[in-house]
């Protein structure tokens, strides 16, 4: 009898262990047939190709164009030049922009062998090491947040001061890697985390030339992308196409949009005289470009033209790059 009690008690326990290493079982494959279906694949489809990348060292100045750029997080880098990872401020350390000073658009900012060349109209160049580790570190505000940066010396201030022709003393300062950027959250509370050092808001900017070809069309005279500032120029796709790019890859680079790009009066400021209108071509695109209703919350009353795009995955990107719209 007793013999009989514990082969129906080992029986039991091991149809009980059997039911649970079953239901596990049938559990674990649900979670994987669940994932499967759930993760869609990836589907990628061609949208355009990179007909220019644009660096802009100084936050205002000239664009440099390049043939290629690594793409980092904190945006483009091209040799010892970096997107706006150079600004001019005011003595007590308020930044400087062509909304405030339009001229400051017609000044190059290039760099040669270690060292920062400064050009502007009717301007003998600066040179000056890049790399000025005894110079002071500066406390900046740009729109509002704190924000380090080098200053590049009393030679290049006196430079700036009799270029931009005004009373006032204004400075030069370089942003380094070692330096704390500016934090989205700093930008706007719905932005993704991430980090920048001169920008306006996001480290790469991204247009089509079909859109600025469409905003000419309106315009009595036609405007080129270097008023818009991008860093990515895309060809070979219609107007505005890039406002529905949410996640974009180009080479081993993998972009993602965060938000439009609100235009303000600095679009009217002519990149090749560094004269401000104060109303084309903003006018003509608060006719045709403003945002939802449902969107004012955010960008109130700037047109919207050209997007705003994090790094989620860092590389190279080259001129003629095919460019890819991910989806799932």
């Amino acid at each position: 009898m007793e013999l009989k009690t514990l082969a129906l008690n080992a029986f039991a326990q091991n149809k009980q262990a059997a039911l649970l290493i079953g239901g596990a079982g049938v559990a674990f494959l649900g979670l994987g047939l669940g994932y499967k279906y759930l993760r869609k694949p990836e589907k990628v489809v061609r949208v355009g190709v990179v007909s220019q990348l644009l660096i802009h060292p100084l936050k205002s100045g000239r664009a440099v164009s390049v043939p290629l750029a690594e793409c980092l997080q904190i945006g483009l880098k091209f040799g010892e030049l970096q997107d706006r990872h150079w600004l001019v401020v005011t003595e007590d350390g308020h930044m400087v922009t062509g909304r405030q000073h339009p001229r400051l658009v017609l000044l190059s900012l290039t760099c040669e062998d270690g060292h920062v060349c400064l050009s502007g109209p009717d301007m003998e160049e600066l040179r000056f090491p890049v790399k000025q580790p005894d110079n002071r570190v500066i406390g900046c505000r740009v729109f509002g947040a704190d924000i380090q940066g080098r200053d590049c010396g009393e030679e290049t201030s006196r430079w700036l001061t009799r270029f931009l022709g005004k009373e006032q003393t204004f400075r030069l300062v370089h942003f380094e890697p070692q330096m704390r950027g500016r934090q989205s959250q700093d930008a706007g509370p719905l932005l993704p985390p991430f980090e920048v050092a001169y920008p306006d808001e996001a480290p790469v900017m991204l247009l089509s030339e079909a859109s600025v070809q469409d905003l000419s069309s309106r315009l009595e005279e036609d405007v080129t992308v270097k008023r818009f500032r991008p860093n990515i120029v895309i060809s070979d796709c219609e107007a505005f196409a890039e406002d529905s790019w949410v996640d974009i890859q180009i080479g081993s680079v993998r972009l993602q949009r965060v938000k439009s790009c609100g235009r303000c009066v600095f679009t009217t400021v002519d990149p090749e005289t560094g004269v401000i209108s104060r109303k084309e071509p903003l006018d003509t695109l608060k006719s045709y470009r403003l945002c939802k209703p449902s969107d004012q919350h955010i960008y109130q009353k700037s047109p919207l033209f050209g997007q705003l795009l994090i790094v989620k995955q860092a590389g190279i990107l080259q001129v003629g790059d095919v460019v890819y719209k991910i989806s799932r």
